[in-house]
């Protein structure tokens, strides 16, 4: 991945080829390191993930850079403003969208010029805007690390001299981070996000000397013991996501997200944020930035079902479940099971490189996707196919919808050898018949025949089926169609947002017809169709 800078000299400034080069560097290093990151992040949240939010940030911001030189031949200003831009657009976690900000603040004057003076007012300028978009800052952290690169460097000089300044002054302070926060020094670790940031700022120096750093003094064992890393009490979730909104918009939604949980970061600028927050009403946090502007690529992550964090700190796991779902409910179901979840949203299906987070995050030998829908097919293969180049197995099973993930679900046997395990699964899923229930938002063309804005559309299988006015009979003649060729279990998913009543009329409508058929229901919450069906 990284890319070879011709026979070395010592740079003098860091021009586009370098900007790209360092790029590259970072995200090889932090892919070298992330396991051993995420095994001593204990702060803010002990949920072993900041060495992999780290690499995934670092992955967007290279992705951006090497789009914009497939394009053109571009300058240095293009080259830092593609890292910065890369970086929010890809920011995961509290320690990512702190990074997403340190780049974007070093942008603003790398774009100016790349000679060792500039270098260090970038330095200064990132440190500075980093402290900014945090609403708490916390002394022990990467803060503490950028503030210490940035003053190591002192009104600037060569570029090399600088960077090595840099990259020294990091490491100092990265040492004496368990000093400074007592969940650090508890559990006898640096800070994570800090130690990513020497990563970072160690390819740096690489890129304009020529020479790797050598390895910290302070670099902690690979993984702790259990014991070792005590859980704080805190918020329940984690939501991040991107926002177009104006800066008086910001201003007011940073105000209540700080009423509303902790660990707050809001960065970006020139109408569009990357907003982090942990909270206990995820609804809430997501409700104030619909409120504030629109929007999107919206993560909600439960810090308790998010695959024991603990345990995967203390060592990789077999196997695991990675489950694309829509709402929350569905989340928190498949959650309690053991499967590590990614929200999908209508409209904002999620992207590849969001399935490939999760089969990471999942942080086991054996992965087994099920993408439950039909569209997601290819991203899903293509997020298992990069991860098998990471020696990962992963099985991923057509799922098409979410009641077939939750009937592959419900037989999964980790005690099972992978193979008979992804059959059985396989084999629950393809014996689900499903359907789902969708109001037409325009007049439109269907298998069914016309139908108009506003008409209840029964899709079954993927096929719009029954074209009705009311939800409730257009889904009991769903029902009756999937029943007609047989079954003995029917699923029932609602969203928080269905007509009241729904589940207990379908329910009855069964029991009524179909005595030898039991039915199962569950609440999907928001951002679901009104109704899913599956028929086992």
């Amino acid at each position: 991945m990284s890319r070879a800078l011709p026979p070395f000299e010592e740079l003098v400034e860091l021009d586009a080829e370098a900007v790209r080069s360092w790029c590259a560097r970072a995200l090889d290093a932090l892919g070298r390191e992330r396991e051993e990151i995420d095994a001593i992040n204990v702060y803010p949240v002990a949920d072993g993930d900041t060495g992999t939010n780290l690499y995934l940030t670092a992955e967007a911001a290279h992705q951006a850079v090497e789009a914009v030189f497939a394009a053109s031949v571009p300058d240095t200003a293009e080259t830092v403003r593609a890292m910065a831009h890369g970086a929010l657009l890809g920011a995961r976690g509290n320690s990512g969208t702190i990074l997403s900000q340190l780049l974007r603040g070093m942008a603003g004057v790398l774009a100016q010029g790349g000679d060792g003076d500039h270098l260090a007012r970038a330095l200064a300028e990132a440190a500075s805007a980093a402290r900014k978009a945090v609403a708490h800052p916390v002394e022990g952290t990467i803060l503490t690390v950028a503030s210490a690169a940035a003053a190591a460097c002192g009104a600037g000089g060569g570029l090399v001299d600088v960077a090595r300044k840099a990259h020294e002054g990091a490491r100092s302070a990265l040492g004496a981070t368990p000093g400074q926060l007592d969940v650090l020094e508890r559990a006898g670790v640096v800070d994570a996000g800090g130690r990513g940031l020497v990563t970072v700022l160690g390819a740096l120096l690489e890129t304009v000397t020529g020479q790797a750093p050598a390895p910290s003094a302070t670099a902690p064992p690979a993984f702790l013991p259990r014991e070792d890393c005590p859980a704080e009490d805190g918020p329940a979730y984690e939501v991040i996501y991107l926002l177009e909104a104006e800066d008086a918009a910001v201003e007011l939604l940073t105000s209540r997200l700080d009423a509303l949980g902790e660990s707050l970061v809001v960065v970006g600028g020139d109408g569009l944020w990357n907003v982090h927050v942990h909270v206990d009403d995820a609804g809430a946090a997501v409700e104030a930035g619909v409120e504030a502007g629109r929007p999107h690529r919206i993560r909600i992550t439960h810090f308790a079902a998010d695959a024991d964090s603990s345990a995967r700190r203390a060592e990789r796991a077999q196997r695991a479940v990675v489950a694309v779902v829509p709402g929350e409910g569905l989340a928190g179901l498949c959650a309690e099971a053991g499967a590590t979840t990614v929200r999908t949203r209508p409209g904002e299906p999620p992207a590849g490189d969001e399935l490939l987070d999760a089969i990471r995050r999942a942080h086991a030998r054996e992965v087994v996707l099920l993408p439950n829908d039909t569209d997601l097919r290819q991203a899903a293969a293509a997020a298992a196919e990069r991860a098998r180049a990471e020696g990962i197995r992963v099985a991923l099973i057509p799922t098409r919808a979410a009641v077939q993930g939750i009937a592959a679900l419900a037989v999964h046997e980790p005690g099972r050898r992978f193979d008979e395990d992804v059959v059985a699964m396989t084999a629950a899923a393809g014996a689900t018949r499903y359907a789902e229930l969708a109001v037409a938002e325009r007049q439109s063309f269907t298998s069914a025949g016309v139908c108009q804005a506003g008409d209840v559309l029964g899709l079954i299988e993927g096929d719009v089926a029954v074209i009705g006015k009311d939800l409730h009979q257009t889904a009991r003649t769903v029902l009756d169609r999937m029943l007609s060729a047989g079954g003995e279990l029917v699923t029932l998913v609602v969203a928080d947002d269905a007509p009241p009543g729904l589940a207990p009329d379908l329910e009855a409508h069964v029991r009524r017809g179909y005595l030898a058929v039991d039915t199962t229901t569950y609440h999907a919450g928001t951002g679901a169709p009104p109704l899913l069906i599956g028929v086992e």
